[in-house]
């Protein structure tokens, strides 16, 4: 096994949560050929799951949606920071893949990667040493990263570089997080920047979706402000003739409010425009925070069939100690938490295979570190349950419940194991 194949196509053992202490070590790729089945017991609970369906449903999806629209997908890879999935979106048909620090980018390379974009400010000497390796390793390789400030321009000129990094002059909001505040600082950090033999500005970039709010005429106002500003930034840095590249990069899109960015990506400039949307979460959606948000996009679309949640995380009642509550086995350590509390979706009695859909008054009511209190009112009638039942929970925020765990079994419609992915966090 070389390092490449093992990064791809580890040994899972069990001494990985989830994976079951009686099988011997395996490979990845011989997980989907041992006939598992979640709802049998073949594998311990907590488990998070990936509904293979549902993943592919989103890849094809979101690659049409950026096709359609004239755009390219980056999509962000921290959010689940899995080489195999990595690869299921680069065959799908993204131009490239986004990672939030070079560790990552190591990943995304090792996996296929040759088109990124690092959605941060990088400044630190290893990490610049960082992307000078890789690219020497591949001569094919792109990497462009953000710049917003001269102070950080001047980190990367102390480090000398033997040739110049790419990067995206990025916008910001105020009270918001990175990015240049102002036309007039971003014109001024162009201008540094372009006579600089350290970097080579290739394009402009934000990110609007700080800006969510869920409500849709404020949402529609806040993105299409920022875009404008990134427009304008672009078109007078075209004007100055400040891009230094064949195409002028313009990325923005996180995976909230994706359809908004669509115009200010497709600025008429002297040079050809490479509109790149960034989204992530896309790729298994959730029962929360982006359903809820993703549902007015789908409205603003005109979609009645957008994407559909593909992770669920599964879990025992452990105990009954009173009535109107259940305990379940599962935790802050196996699932997001950070968005909203999980949804209760569906109930598998002990001793049966076939889901149920949880009853609309059950809820989860609060979190401990590996403990869930699912609640109803008590005499509304809901379905009983004992110890040893299995519940079907839809997650809030995906990448908060895959950085939780190192592999997850992909399953068919009746719950059968065809595959696994592992995490690289």
């Amino acid at each position: 096994m070389t390092l490449h194949d093992d990064l791809l196509d580890p040994l899972l053992d069990a001494r990985h949560k989830g994976f079951p202490p009686h099988s011997p070590p395996l490979r990845r790729s011989q997980v989907g050929a041992q006939g598992w089945q979640v709802l049998a017991g073949d594998l311990p609970l907590p488990l998070a799951v990936i509904r293979r369906d549902a993943l592919e449903h989103n890849l094809q999806w979101m690659q049409r949606f950026a096709s359609d629209a004239g755009l390219v997908l980056a999509p962000h890879g921290k959010t689940t920071m899995s080489p195999q999935l990595f690869r299921r979106q680069l065959e799908a048909g993204a131009w490239g893949l986004t990672f939030a620090t070079v560790g990552q980018l190591g990943i995304g390379v090792a996996a296929g990667a040759r088109r990124c974009i690092v959605a941060n400010q990088v400044f630190a000497p290893v990490d610049l040493l960082g992307i000078a390796a890789l690219k020497r390793q591949h001569a094919d390789l792109k990497v462009i990263f953000l710049l917003d400030s001269l102070a950080q321009l001047a980190l990367i000129e102390a480090t000398h570089p033997e040739a110049p990094f790419d990067v995206l002059i990025e916008i910001g909001v105020p009270g918001g997080r990175t990015g240049c505040r102002s036309h007039e600082d971003a014109l001024a950090l162009a201008a540094r920047a372009h006579a600089s033999r350290a970097v080579r500005v290739c394009g402009v970039e934000c990110y609007e979706g700080l800006g969510a709010t869920g409500q849709d005429a404020a949402d529609r106002a806040s993105a299409a402000a920022l875009m404008q500003r990134v427009q304008a930034v672009a078109e007078a840095l075209d004007q100055q003739g400040w891009f230094e590249d064949a195409e002028v990069v313009l990325s923005a899109g996180g995976s909230a409010l994706f359809d908004l960015v669509l115009a200010g990506l497709q600025a008429r400039l002297r040079r050809p425009v490479r509109g790149v949307l960034r989204s992530g979460c896309y790729v298994t959606h959730d029962h929360g925070f982006y359903h809820r948000l993703v549902s007015l996009a789908n409205a603003r679309l005109g979609c009645g069939h957008g994407l559909q949640a593909a992770l669920e995380v599964w879990a025992q009642v452990q105990s009954l100690p009173e009535p109107g509550l259940a305990i379940l086995a599962v935790g802050k350590r196996d699932l997001s938490h950070d968005l909203g509390l999980p949804v209760p979706l569906a109930h598998v009695p002990r001793g049966e295979r076939q889901p149920q859909a949880a009853p609309a008054a059950w809820r989860i009511s609060g979190l401990n570190d590996q403990h869930a209190n699912l609640c109803w009112d008590d005499g509304e009638g809901t379905a009983p349950l004992q110890v040893g039942d299995r519940i079907a929970l839809g997650i809030s925020h995906p990448c908060t419940t895959f950085d939780k765990w190192r592999w997850l079994p992909v399953v068919d419609e009746d719950y059968r194991v065809v595959d696994a992915l592992v995490t690289w966090f």
